[in-house]
């Protein structure tokens, strides 16, 4: 029984590692061809480039399947609670998550999981180009109501940390989708690759 758990442990610890180089989109996917898989899947279901899906991983946890927000400090030194309740590769916080289960009927879903985080961001980005018409072409102002949520949208023009945020996701879809067209018939001739 043991020996099940090391091997079971170790299997989740390989394939939840954090890529080598995050800024490569060819090299996240040589490292872990079954990420390509499911944002390709992404992409098919929901229309979300997978530069897009790729660029707020990034920015939101950088590939850390185990990212969460840093504690708050009592007294600057006593760990409290945390700013939010977000987790994982996209994160996502709590209640969000359960809209995205509940609406895409996937109540096993998981924020750890790298399959479940980008279908996630695809089921988010649909929702922010029907409630506010922005194009899923559009990093910029994706990132900024994928950050700041639907409602808060609106109030993004005086936020200049958001900007920034928003403008380093631009910058590095831009990168990604560059870097796939170099390689993206190689990752397609993998397709029957299986583990």
């Amino acid at each position: 029984m043991k020996q099940l758990i090391l091997i079971v442990f170790f299997l989740i610890s390989a394939c939840s590692s954090i890529p080598k180089n995050t800024a490569d989109g060819c090299s996240i996917f040589s490292e872990r061809y079954l990420w390509y898989k499911h944002a390709k899947k992404t992409e098919r279901k929901w229309g979300t480039p997978i530069s897009l899906q790729l660029a707020i991983i990034k920015m939101e946890s950088d590939f850390d399947w185990l990212a969460k927000p840093p504690r708050n400090k009592l007294f600057k030194v006593i760990p409290y609670k945390r700013k939010s309740s977000s987790l994982g590769y996209s994160q996502a916080v709590k209640g969000t998550w359960e809209q995205y289960k509940n609406e895409t009927n996937n109540p096993i879903a998981t924020r750890v999981r790298f399959k479940d985080s980008v279908d996630f961001i695809g089921w988010y980005t649909t929702k922010t180009e029907k409630i506010l018409k922005i194009s899923k072409k559009d990093s910029f102002r994706q990132y900024i109501a994928y950050h700041e949520g639907w409602g808060n949208y609106k109030n993004y023009k005086n936020n200049t940390k958001v900007i920034s945020l928003a403008k380093r996701v631009e910058l590095q879809a831009k990168k990604y989708r560059k870097q796939l067209t170099d390689c993206k018939k190689r990752l397609n001739r993998n397709k029957y690759i299986i583990f």
